[in-house]
């Protein structure tokens, strides 16, 4: 389909363009929301566990709404098979390995690492939607990951030389993440609703992680309700964040949507000081979210 053809796909400055901006902020607060919030379930369960508790949890939410929300009168084989094979790795396999960075980096380099998540995600777009940005967006995104790339070296001073290997965890969860969403978009062209996409990635992620933690085996531990608790709230604002983000693909093309949920790691950074007590941003993290601020500005107004 060439570029042209997408016209209708991308944002206008009228009601479409404002809701595409609205889910995409939203998921991008939920995203920072979750990962600060999975600090506290760690405490008391590991990143399998967590995510066999917080996974299922936000596939019941969805089952429970779905009877309102899922328009199963126009159900399409081929775009449920797509979101199925995307809940194979998203939520699946980036929230294993979300939790996995948490534990181990802390929230808010797991956050920062996430700043090629709209490289991959638009890369990916070029190839199976033939989603070719502006200009301006192009220049946008650039700017955007040059800002978080400085949010996130600011972020990796105090990581041992011998420990940069854990930066692997996070950056596989980008590129999941971001490959999931033009995978998504392509089922949301055949089925344009949100919520089953949602539905069925989480139903099928949440198989995949029991499956996991069923293999591993893992001796029994004491039962921690409050961590249980963590997780389970975790699960519900995870899935919200998902579904704000596949509306907001409904809606618009992923060289818009992707840069403005990127941003999710600035929100962390704050939400984590508040929360956690971190000590205070450097300057050149602080001019990392300058810059990253202007740079979704560049992609709005491409």
């Amino acid at each position: 389909m060439p570029c042209c053809a997408n016209a209708h796909n991308l944002p206008s400055r009228e009601e479409g363009f404002v809701e595409i901006v609205a889910f995409s902020v939203a998921s991008a607060v939920l995203i920072a929301l979750g990962i600060v919030l999975t600090r506290f379930g760690l405490r008391g369960l590991g990143p399998i566990r967590g995510g066999s508790i917080s996974v299922p949890t936000s596939a019941v939410m969805f089952l429970a709404l779905s009877p309102v929300t899922v328009d199963f009168a126009n159900w399409n084989s081929h775009a449920a098979l797509i979101f199925g094979a995307a809940g194979l790795i998203y939520p699946a396999a980036v929230t294993l390995l979300t939790f996995a960075s948490n534990q181990r980096l802390g929230p808010n380099l797991t956050a920062a690492m996430g700043n090629l998540t709209p490289l991959f995600a638009i890369a990916l777009a070029m190839l199976l939607l033939d989603e070719w940005p502006h200009p301006t967006q192009a220049a946008g995104v650039a700017v955007v990951m040059t800002g978080l790339f400085m949010v996130t070296t600011a972020q990796m001073g105090g990581l041992p030389r011998g420990a940069l290997w854990l930066l692997g965890i996070p950056l596989a969860a980008a590129f999941l993440r971001g490959a999931a969403q033009p995978l998504v978009k392509v089922g949301l062209q055949d089925w344009p609703n949100a919520f089953a996409a949602a539905l069925l990635s989480y139903i099928v992620s949440g198989v995949v992680i029991w499956i996991v933690r069923l293999i591993r085996n893992a001796p029994p531990l004491p039962f921690d309700l409050a961590a249980h608790l963590w997780f389970a709230l975790v699960g519900v604002v995870n899935g919200l964040a998902l579904v704000a983000m596949y509306a907001a693909l409904a809606r618009g093309p992923v060289a818009v949507v992707a840069p403005i949920v990127a941003s999710y790691p600035l929100i962390t950074m704050g939400m984590a000081w508040l929360m956690h007590g971190r000590e205070p941003l450097s300057l050149r993290a602080i001019l990392g979210m300058v810059i990253s601020v202007a740079g979704v500005i560049l992609v709005l107004r491409g």
